[in-house]
């Protein structure tokens, strides 16, 4: 009765998403700004040029293109606040994920998880009351869990997760070009505006929408780059923060899976369709098990860590550095938490003072897990029905 409380309390919660107005307030901000750039390029630039005979066909060509850019790029930015980044399911769609007492550990049936406590135990939150999946994170504000959460991003009101990732790396692609687009085309009408015969307010916009073109170019520039250099290495932001912190390597990611499959893990299945708002990639966003991840060609790989409460990202875990030397198999026929697979060091830092363990619990967190290689396992997830 208590779990289905808080479970019954976790969702009721995360309905009032769009109650709150005050976070609206950034979303206005860009909006502002997005608005403010295109008027000022489209009827401070662009017009001038169709008036001109020697620079129409220029303009028709930048208006054209502007206009393009910026259709995409409002899209992805609808999309991003809209789209819901995914979360953990519910019991009438799956109760597997549905947080149990550990004697009572039921685990969803042929899912390779790859990220446990370092007591072996599956990982959940106690806010949600539910099993999380891989990559999964509690979110303070959004107030639910959400799937491959990258982090919160206050200026969409919105996480960056498994089912808006897309649009949010394209937001801020399409965003780079229109800011590249406005400075450098922009910069004639600009140094035209300099003549003492133009009109002040004409003067002023032109300067005022090249300098926050400018200036939002150089951010949205490193910011982007810095998404591109995740996508390569198959990470999230949150990923990324957890190894700067622990001072770990950068070179190696528990989901790094090849150039292409990295760039399909975020832009979709099909290549044709990578730069369009639309197509997400396939799956559940649940597991990230493939026979081609790291952990499986290697059994030493060195697993993430989940840390407290990042800065600005707003992540609620206080998991500790975990290391697995194996998958972990959660087939329909275990029944326990412990590692079937290598070993999962370490003591269990979700319990608090009052959380003392039982001593059954303890004696089964002190009994010596069972090494077993992975590709076993791995073959018992391909036989599985």
């Amino acid at each position: 009765m208590a779990d289905s409380a808080t479970t019954l309390g976790a969702g009721s919660i995360s309905k009032e998403r769009f109650t709150e107005s005050a976070k609206f307030l950034p979303v206005v901000f860009v909006w502002a700004n997005i608005i403010g750039l295109y008027l000022i390029f489209m009827f401070f630039h662009c017009l001038p040029m169709l008036r001109h005979p020697a620079y129409h066909s220029d303009g028709l060509v930048q208006l054209a293109f502007f206009n393009v850019v910026t259709a995409l790029l409002v899209t992805c930015y609808l999309l991003c606040i809209l789209v819901h980044p995914g979360t953990i399911p519910e019991k009438d769609e799956d109760p597997t994920w549905e947080y149990q007492d550990q004697h009572q550990n039921a685990a969803p049936g042929n899912v390779l998880l790859q990220e446990a406590k370092r007591s072996g135990d599956r990982r959940h939150c106690k806010w949600c009351a539910k099993f999380k999946p891989d990559r999964c994170h509690h979110c303070r504000v959004c107030r639910q869990c959400i799937l491959k959460m990258d982090h919160h991003c206050p200026w969409i009101y919105n996480c960056v997760g498994f089912r808006n990732h897309k649009f949010f790396f394209l937001l801020l692609f399409y965003t780079t070009i229109a800011c590249h687009y406005i400075i450098w085309n922009m910069i004639d009408s600009v140094r035209a505006a300099t003549d003492p015969r133009t009109p002040f307010a004409a003067m002023f916009l032109l300067l005022f929408g090249e300098t926050l073109a400018c200036f939002l170019g150089l951010l949205v520039s490193v910011f982007f780059t810095f998404h591109i250099w995740l996508l390569m290495k198959a990470m999230t932001t949150i990923e990324f923060c957890e190894k700067s912190m622990k001072k770990n390597g950068y070179d190696s990611s528990a989901y790094d899976r090849g150039f292409m499959k990295n760039l399909k893990a975020v832009l979709g299945d099909n290549p044709l369709l990578w730069l369009l708002p639309c197509s997400p990639p396939s799956g559940s966003g649940l597991t990230f098990v493939e026979e081609d991840t790291p952990f499986a060609k290697d059994p030493g790989f060195r697993f993430r860590s989940e840390v407290g409460d990042m800065g600005g990202f707003h992540v609620i875990d206080e998991e500790p550095d975990i290391e697995v030397n194996a998958p972990r198999f959660l087939g329909a026929s275990g029944g326990g938490t412990g590692s079937a697979t290598g070993s999962l060091h370490g003591s269990d830092a979700d319990e608090s003072a009052g959380e003392a363990a039982t001593g059954s619990e303890k004696e089964a967190r002190q009994r010596p897990h069972v090494p077993a290689p992975a590709e076993a396992l791995l073959q018992a997830h391909h036989s599985a029905p």
